[in-house]
């Protein structure tokens, strides 16, 4: 376990050190209030919410199946968990048995609580929202960083003013977010997240405890590196960290808009879903 761990600390230390290279090598434009200009339409390089350890591009529940093989090899290479070293979610027991019951019951619920609350088209939270298969867009004002979203039109509103929290007892679905730059990353702490989303299909949660701090890592004009460090003790046995890569969508569209996503207005999919009709994915 020592060696392991002095292996992920070994390989943090080189990542973070290259990529601080790669960023004080790349000069931006600077908008009027000083902030970095990375404006534009982003997307992940691997979408898709079915799995935090094996995420596949765009894998829905329609694809369980195909999902389900990959998940017997014990490939975690690709998983988006950087720390803790085996990078799984370090569950205590209670929450790993809870994980794993809303896994299990996700395609053959038994309670209403077991259907993913993603399937009622109810916003995903700061993780699992910006890892949905479609595309993002930065926006920036004085003193401010605007996240917009396709997903269920959902926005980040995040201030750069050192602004405190607001108070603990109002929780958000997309959580309150405070930023600030150092050099060309964007470090923004989340708090007040009312955990009624899951992190993805197979059951993955927090509490409205949980603790967020993301770092937005522009090492170019066209990509960024994503880092969320979870902190919740009464869920978690230690604190976690999740990595992925992002990269500039539609540069060469310049009247491109974000889609007009309707997920409930209208919407018969999630009917499949409470059938358990299995052919068709949400």
């Amino acid at each position: 376990m020592t060696e392991h761990r002095s292996f992920g600390l070994i390989a943090g230390v080189i990542f973070a050190l290259s990529g601080a290279a790669a960023a004080e090598e790349w000069t931006p434009k600077r908008l009027s209030d000083g902030q970095p200009d990375v404006q534009g339409f982003y997307r992940p390089e691997i979408a898709g919410t079915y799995s935090l350890v094996r995420p596949r591009r765009g894998v829905g529940i329609g694809e369980e199946g195909s999902y389900e093989k990959s998940k017997t090899g014990g490939d975690l290479s690709k998983s988006r968990i950087v720390d803790p070293p085996d990078r799984q979610v370090p569950y205590q027991p209670w929450a790993r048995t809870r994980q794993q019951e809303l896994e299990a019951t996700t395609l053959n619920w038994t309670k209403p609580e077991h259907i993913d609350p993603q399937a009622r088209c109810v916003p995903g939270g700061v993780t699992r929202t910006i890892f949905w298969t479609q595309d993002f867009e930065i926006q920036q004002y004085p003193g401010y960083v605007v996240f917009l979203d396709d997903q269920n039109h959902t926005s980040r509103i995040i201030p750069l003013d050192g602004r405190p929290h607001i108070p603990g007892k109002i929780k958000l679905w997309m959580a309150d977010s405070r930023g600030h730059w150092e050099g060309t990353t964007l470090v923004v702490d989340v708090s007040n997240d009312n955990a009624k989303h899951r992190l993805s299909n197979e059951g993955d949660f927090s509490s409205d405890q949980v603790h967020i701090v993301e770092k937005y890592i522009f090492t170019g004009p066209n990509k960024f590196r994503l880092e969320q460090r979870y902190e919740d003790p009464g869920v978690y046995t230690q604190p976690w960290t999740l990595a992925s890569d992002f990269s500039r969508a539609h540069v060469n569209q310049p009247n491109y808009e974000l889609w007009f996503n309707e997920c409930q207005e209208g919407e018969r999919d999630v009917e499949h879903l409470y059938r358990g009709d299995k052919s068709k994915p949400y």
